[in-house]
């Protein structure tokens, strides 16, 4: 047990910048981690649990890459996602290219401390919340943290980024 609750290296950059967090762990033995299933094992509202997602520019910025941040139940509006980013599309990552990339694997994929800093975005939804809570960069362990300090943090911008339900 003791093994599961040690800080990653999320929660010591959050510490650092002295931005107040709750670390939240959950079991993961059983395989499922997706978001719905992890808001359901923390009982949080999936609306305040946020997914990280990694996508790249097409045709001639297949070399930019970009960071999307939105509520584990919605889907990501591709359209909306490139025009926030400022491109004609985007596309998602291959899954076997998250942890070259970012440091991270599926699953434990954190919008903090990714190997090198991407334009990253938040769904507009995480305004609206006191808190939000995004992987602590591994599977088993989430962070509390107040959107207003983790945006600027990571320097994401906020923009409409889910499809309609």
């Amino acid at each position: 047990m003791a093994k599961k609750e040690e800080k990653t290296n999320v929660m010591r950059l959050l510490t650092a910048a002295k931005i107040p967090f709750t670390a939240h762990y959950y079991d993961h033995e059983d395989g499922q981690i997706d978001g719905a299933a992890v808001a359901r094992k923390l009982g949080q509202p999936p609306e305040r649990v946020f997914k990280t997602l990694v996508t790249r520019g097409t045709g001639k910025s297949a070399k930019n890459y970009y960071v999307f941040v939105i509520p584990v139940e919605q889907e990501l509006d591709l359209k909306a996602a490139a025009k926030a980013a400022g491109e004609k599309a985007i596309e998602m990552i291959h899954v076997s290219e998250l942890l070259a990339l970012t440091g991270y694997i599926r699953g434990g994929c954190s919008p903090v401390g990714m190997k090198k800093p991407f334009p990253t975005f938040f769904d507009q939804s995480a305004a609206a919340q006191p808190t939000i809570m995004v992987s602590a960069g591994r599977i088993g362990a989430q962070v509390e943290v107040e959107p207003r300090l983790l945006i600027p943090f990571v320097k994401g911008t906020l923009a409409p980024l889910t499809k309609e339900k």
